[in-house]
This record gives structure tokens, C-alpha cells and sequence, in this order.
């Protein structure tokens, strides 16, 4: 039987299917390298997979805006970060309560719970008149005054708002077309606040100094404008510039263990972190205050001068601590300033990060003079108050009574070497008569001098008997005023009639009270040999000028000087009962009468 053949089938055609197939495995071989380079470049899309729902957004604080670019930015920029509208934000202790704005990212109130105004009300710091002109506290200070301008006006964006209490942080950031801002503050419990911050344009550091530029709240007077100071220390040297020796601008460069600007009894002083590094810039301004505070009038206005500083680190970025508050001893001592480095490696191990540097106590200024006398004063005028008699007004009576009658001594040996020299003094001016007529240069004037050496040495008088006992007691008494002028204890202290023993005395009872006992003082002192139309112009002119000298002191240096006076009085009318006194006044009263009959 004839095979069948399937009519759609070709003869070979099984043979040429099979050598189709071979060939193309065999293209498909040699293309695999080629295939493979390319195909990597491209990856393939992802699979399709189930997600996690995307986290909510976080809160920000009120008035933050954050703008992100949809395109990646430029090199160099960064994302714009600003608020969108002004917000407070308070921190609070035991001691002050401050109120800090995100516009400049700077202090608008600064007030020291402790210690109050005129009105008996909290003392606020920040100077009402000058701080909306010339700066707030802890704004920044560059020398580019547009920068700085737009530094303190920008909104920042906070990391707080409303009411916190310290312990506490807050930061303040901003940035926009290049520029970077950051603040950090840190607040205890103390007077102390702990500052960094830093600023940047186009990627590069800005010297840009935390500052204090315009004066203190309590200033409401011509004297209290005049007491301010901008002060800086290293080491043990403090230097003070008074109002007419700070100049507006001028840098001061460290090294600095602190520095700020002061008044008479409040600072605002920083401390930096590298004292080696530290530049100061002075700040002076001037505004219009009220000639008469009871009664303003924009027509009887008088100029006065306003201090601030701004201090910060060379290198850009700034870390330092502020100290804004009483310039109280016991406070002051507890702060103390940074080492330099080289202070820090001389100290050697256990001495890095702990501030052993000097402390503020160099902000009360006892003088240079009479320093060494004036501070042991005020502490026992302070062991006084807070041991014997809780006012102030009675321990500087206390005070001045026992200072008094234990410098009696001194004070009789001076009334009775007086009252010698004025027993021997027509003697004395009768030899002077007797060599007038020759001239200071004729050899014969020591001869002069010869009879009067015998004359004091006959008499027992020491020509300089009563200067030495004064001279002693200068030093003391100088010291003891200059204490009672910067001892913030007596800031609103009242006494009796007196509501603050720092201001002058309300009734000027306390300086008629010292005119009075000058008069009766000088009518009791033995002046024989003065002349009389002399001593009648003494008796009154001086009681005259000491009075208006102490009608604008304060009421506390006020009690000490008449007290003072009383107490003279009573030790002289001492001296004129005795023997001795009775004896000089009748020569006197002799003496007086033979001037008077010629």
C-alpha cells in the first residue's frame, strides 16, 4: 500500500523547521552580551506594593510658615523659615519675669520681681523711652546698620509660646534669601541666662553680638542717668567709663572676663564662654526726659545720656551667659566668669567647663580709695540690720554712734591740740611780726622758725597734733560715704519719715537738720584766733554750703551726717566742761577782750 501523505505538508519541511530553530537559539546566543548591557540602564518599574498611611504633620508653633520648594534649590539657598505673625512668649522664676517677642527674637519686658518702682509697683528694666528707639535686650548688633536692622525686625519662628517656667529653653531661628538666624536661650533659677547664637549669610559667619544697647527702667532721673557706666573686667583690673568717655560704636577687643553697662544699682553684664576672644562694642544715645516727673511737660524737657554694650565672640558664633540684676553683694559673689584657655590649661584637669573666673562683685564700686575700708563697712552695716535692728535707717544710726564714739579718741586729741595751738598763738604772731619785715630768702628766718619751735616745745603743743587725728579719720568717714551711695539695700528702704533712704530726704528735714547742727558745732568750737568778722562769716556761710551740698543726697548718707553732727556737738560740750576746755575759753574770752579794746 502507497504511503498517504498529508496534502499540507511539504516534503523536508520537519528537517527545515528544525534548522530554522537552531539558527535563531544561535543568533539569540550570540546577541545575549549586547542585550544585556543595554537593558541595565533602564530599571524596571517598581511592583506595586501595599503602604503604610503616611504620618500626620507635626504641630508648629502658632504663626510658623515653613516654604519648601517644589524644585530642588540652588546651590547655596536654603528653605525659607519664618513666622507669619507676631507671638510672646514669657519665662518666669522666682526672680524675674521676661517677655520676649518673635519679631527680632529679642526681650520687650524685663522685669525683676524682688525690687519695684516709685509707684511700689515690679521694677521693669527694659528702659520704657529708649529701648523702642535705640534696641531691646538681647537683640543682635552688627556693624552693618541695615543688617542689624533687619536682624531685629524679621519674625522668627519660636520653640515656645504663652507661659513657661524655669528651668526652661527657647530658640528662635529664621532664614531666608541666604540669611540664617539662630538664638538659643537657657533659663534656672538664677539672675543668669545662658545665650548662643549665630548668623550666617550666603553660607559665611556675620559677627553679630547679643546686646543691651539702651539703659535701664529704673533710670527716671537727670542723677540716675548720670551714674550709668559701661564696665568690663579682666583679671583684677575693672575699668569704668563714665557717659562722656563712651563713644557710640566703638569696638573694645578682649580678652574679657565680663563686660556690660551698668547704673547705680543694676547691670547687665555678660560673661563669655572664651573670654579670649570677646570684643565689646560701646553704645551711646541720648533721649528727652522730663524735667519734673510729677508734672511732664514737652516743653520743659532735658537731654541725658543712655549707655548700652553688645558683646560677642570674633569667631561667629557667639556663647556667652548674661547677668541681668541688683547689684547686690552676696549676688554678685555667687557669679563667677570663664577662664581664658590659657587660664583653663594652667588650672590642668578638673578644671574644664566649670567657671572659676573672677566673680561681679567688682560691679559695686566702694572706690578706689577707700575701697578696702568701704566694703568691710557695708558688711557690717548688713550684719547689723539683718542680727540687731531688721531697718536699714537704724542700723546706719547704730552704725554711725559706734563709729563715733570710737574715733573720740582721735577727735579729743584734735580739739585739745586746737585749743593749745590757740593758747600760743599770740605768742606765735608776735614773732611773726617781729621777722616780717624780713625776706623769705634773709638767713635770719630761721631764726624765726627757732623761737617758734621753742615756743610749742615750752607750751607742749605739737604743731601737727590735730592734723594727724583728722587724717585718720578721713579715710573712714569717706568710706563710709561712698558706702551708703551704692548699697542697693537702701534703694526704697523707708526710716521714720524718710520712704527711701536712697533718695534725698521728701521733706529736706535731714539737710536743715545738718545746717542747724553745723551752726551750734561751729558756735562751740573755740576759734580764738581767728578773727572775728572771720568767724562770724564761718558760722554762717559754712553751715550755708554743707547744706546745699546734702539738700540732694540721699536720705541715708543724710542721717549719717547729722547724726553725726549731734554727736559732735555732745562730745564738745564735753570737752568745753572739762578743766583743760574751761581753761582755753577763758584765755580766749581774755584774749577777745583785748582785741576788743584796742
Amino acid at each position: 500500500m502507497n504511503d498517504f501523505q498529508n496534502p499540507q505538508q511539504e516534503p523536508g519541511s520537519q528537517k527545515r523547521l528544525l534548522l530554522a530553530f537552531a539558527l535563531t537559539f544561535l543568533v539569540i546566543a550570540l546577541m545575549q552580551p549586547l542585550i544585556t548591557r543595554y537593558t541595565k540602564r533602564a530599571a524596571p518599574p517598581p511592583v506595586p506594593q501595599a503602604t503604610a498611611p503616611a504620618p500626620a504633620p507635626q504641630a508648629q508653633p502658632a504663626g510658623e510658615a515653613t516654604v519648601q520648594a517644589a524644585k530642588p534649590s540652588p546651590p547655596g539657598t536654603v528653605a525659607t523659615r519664618q513666622a507669619t505673625s507676631e507671638q510672646q512668649t514669657v519665662i518666669e522664676n522666682d526672680l524675674y519675669r521676661i517677655t520676649f517677642t518673635n519679631r527680632g527674637a529679642q526681650v520687650k519686658s524685663w522685669i525683676l520681681k524682688k525690687y519695684s518702682n516709685e509707684r511700689g509697683e515690679p521694677l521693669e528694666l527694659v528702659n520704657a523711652i529708649a529701648a523702642p528707639k535705640y534696641g531691646y535686650p538681647l537683640s543682635l548688633w552688627t556693624h552693618d546698620a541695615g543688617l542689624r536692622k533687619r536682624l531685629n525686625e524679621v519674625l522668627y519662628v519660636g520653640s515656645a509660646s504663652g507661659e513657661q517656667r524655669a528651668a526652661a529653653s527657647l530658640t528662635f531661628e529664621y532664614a531666608d534669601q541666604g540669611l540664617v538666624v539662630r538664638k538659643d536661650f537657657r533659663f534656672d533659677h538664677s539672675y543668669v541666662v545662658t545665650v548662643e547664637t549665630s548668623v550666617e549669610t550666603g553660607g559665611s559667619p556675620v559677627q553679630a553680638f547679643p546686646a543691651w544697647p539702651a539703659g535701664f527702667g529704673d533710670q527716671t532721673m537727670l542723677a540716675s542717668y548720670a551714674a550709668a557706666r559701661i564696665e568690663y573686667q579682666f583679671g583684677n583690673k575693672i575699668e569704668r567709663l563714665e557717659p562722656k568717655k563712651v563713644s557710640g560704636g566703638n569696638t573694645i577687643r578682649g580678652p574679657f572676663h565680663w563686660a556690660g553697662t551698668v547704673d547705680q544699682y543694676f547691670g547687665a553684664v555678660f560673661l563669655p564662654e572664651e573670654p579670649e576672644n570677646a570684643v565689646l562694642v560701646t553704645l551711646h544715645e541720648s533721649i528727652q526726659i522730663p524735667k519734673n516727673l510729677d508734672k511732664p511737660d514737652p516743653n520743659q524737657m532735658q537731654q541725658v545720656s543712655v549707655l548700652g554694650a553688645a558683646v560677642g565672640s570674633v569667631t561667629g558664633v557667639t556663647r556667652e551667659r548674661v547677668f541681668v540684676g541688683p547689684k547686690a553683694l552676696d549676688v554678685l559673689e555667687s557669679v563667677h566668669a570663664s577662664l581664658t584657655r590659657e587660664e583653663r590649661a594652667a588650672m590642668g584637669p578638673g578644671g574644664e567647663g566649670e567657671y572659676h573666673g573672677p566673680d561681679l562683685s567688682g560691679l559695686v564700686d566702694f572706690g578706689s580709695w577707700f575701697g578696702f575700708i568701704a566694703k568691710p563697712l557695708f558688711t557690717w552695716l548688713k550684719w547689723t540690720h539683718d542680727h540687731w535692728v531688721p531697718n536699714w535707717g537704724w542700723a546706719i544710726v547704730i552704725l554711725t554712734v559706734v563709729i563715733n564714739v570710737a574715733m573720740f579718741p582721735l577727735k579729743w586729741t584734735t580739739m585739745k591740740s586746737s585749743l593749745k595751738m590757740q593758747k600760743v598763738q599770740p605768742q606765735i604772731k608776735a614773732i611773726q611780726e617781729k621777722y616780717k619785715k624780713y625776706k623769705l630768702t634773709d638767713p635770719r628766718r630761721g631764726d624765726m622758725n627757732k623761737e617758734v619751735s621753742e615756743v610749742y616745745k615750752r607750751e607742749g603743743v605739737n604743731p601737727v597734733g590735730g592734723c594727724i587725728p583728722m587724717l585718720l579719720q578721713m579715710p573712714f568717714l569717706f568710706a563710709f560715704y561712698t558706702m551708703l551711695g551704692v548699697a542697693i539695700e537702701l534703694r526704697h528702704a523707708s526710716w521714720l519719715w524718710v520712704r527711701d533712704l536712697s533718695a534725698p530726704d521728701p521733706y529736706h528735714i535731714l539737710p536743715i537738720g545738718i545746717m542747724v547742727t553745723m551752726f551750734l558745732l561751729q558756735k562751740m568750737t573755740p576759734t580764738g584766733g581767728m578773727d572775728p568778722t572771720q568767724q562770724k562769716m564761718m558760722a554762717f556761710m559754712m553751715p550755708l554750703m554743707i547744706g546745699a551740698i546734702s539738700w540732694s543726697l540721699s536720705a541715708g548718707l543724710g542721717v549719717y551726717w547729722m547724726l553725726g553732727n549731734i554727736i559732735a556737738i555732745v562730745q564738745q560740750v564735753i570737752v568745753n566742761r572739762t578743766a583743760f576746755g574751761r581753761e582755753m575759753r577763758e584765755h580766749m574770752e581774755k584774749q577777745a577782750r583785748k582785741r576788743h579794746a584796742k
